[in-house]
C-alpha cells in the first residue's frame, strides 16, 4: 500500500488554473496533489546574441522553491548569491522541453521567459512546473497571434511530465515526497502530446533496477502523461 492509499498507477488529484496572473502573457496555477506551482509566461523582444538576424525566437526558464515551501525554511537563492546546482538543472529542463515542441523560426526573434516558482513542494515539481509550463506558454503565444504579433501558433506539439518510481519493489507513478525519500528507483519522464520521449532522468536510489522494470516505469509514464494531456486540452480548449 503507498501511503497515500493510491494505486501504483493512480496520479494525485491535478489541477490546472489558466490565467492565474492577471498581468503575465500566459500563466497557469498547477497541483498536482500538494505540490503547487506558479507557472508565467512574459515576452520579451530582446533575444540571445547568438539568435539576432537568424530569424528564430527562443524560450527559457527559471526554477525557484519559495523559503517556506518545505518543510524547514530555506534561504533565497539570491541570499547567497548563486542558485544551487539543483536549480539550475531543472530550469534547463523546462526550457528544453517546452522548446522540443516549439517551431522556434515561427516566433520571430521573440524570447519568452518561463517563470516557475514553488509555492508549496511535496514531490515531483519539475514535472510540475513543465505541465503548468505548456498551459502558460501557450497562452503566451495566444496573446502574441491576438495582438498580430504572430501570425501562426508556434506549438507543434504538447508536453508533459510525471515522476515514476519503485517503492517497497513496486513501480508507481507520480510519487509524493513520502514515496520520493524511501524509493529503490526514482525517475521523470517528459512526453509528448503523442507518448513520445523528450527527456528521461533515472536513478538507482537504493537498489538497481532491470530493463523490465524500467519499461514497467515507461508505461505508467505514458499511462500518467496522457491523463495530464488530455486535462491541458480540456483547460485550454483544445
Amino acid at each position: 500500500m503507498r501511503p497515500s492509499g493510491r494505486a501504483p498507477n493512480q496520479l494525485r488529484s491535478v489541477t490546472l488554473e489558466p490565467t492565474f496572473n492577471k498581468y503575465a502573457e500566459g500563466s497557469c496555477f498547477v497541483k498536482f496533489g500538494n505540490t503547487h506551482v506558479l507557472c508565467t509566461a512574459s515576452v520579451d523582444k530582446k533575444i540571445p546574441a547568438f539568435l539576432r538576424k537568424t530569424g528564430k525566437g527562443w524560450i527559457t526558464a527559471e526554477f525557484g522553491m519559495l523559503p517556506r515551501s518545505t518543510h524547514i525554511r530555506n534561504d533565497r537563492e539570491a541570499v547567497n548569491g548563486k542558485q544551487r546546482g539543483r536549480t539550475q538543472e531543472i530550469q534547463r529542463l523546462i526550457g528544453r522541453s517546452l522548446r522540443a515542441v516549439t517551431k522556434l523560426t515561427d516566433m520571430s526573434e521573440i524570447q519568452i521567459k518561463i517563470d516557475c516558482d514553488v509555492i508549496q513542494a511535496d514531490g515531483g515539481t519539475r514535472a510540475a512546473a513543465i505541465t503548468g509550463s505548456y498551459v502558460a506558454l501557450y497562452l503566451a503565444f495566444k496573446n502574441l497571434i491576438s495582438s498580430n504579433v504572430l501570425s501562426v501558433m508556434p506549438l507543434t506539439g504538447q508536453v508533459a511530465a510525471v515522476s515514476c518510481g519503485i517503492y517497497n519493489k513496486i513501480p508507481v507513478l507520480d510519487l509524493d515526497y513520502n514515496e520520493d525519500i524511501a524509493c529503490q528507483v526514482d525517475s521523470n519522464f517528459v512526453l509528448n502530446g503523442i507518448g513520445e520521449i523528450i527527456e528521461i532522468q533515472g536513478t538507482a536510489e537504493g537498489a538497481v533496477f532491470t530493463k523490465d522494470e524500467f519499461l514497467d516505469l515507461l508505461d505508467l509514464a505514458q499511462q500518467g502523461i496522457s491523463n495530464l494531456i488530455e486535462l491541458q486540452r480540456n483547460v485550454l480548449n483544445l
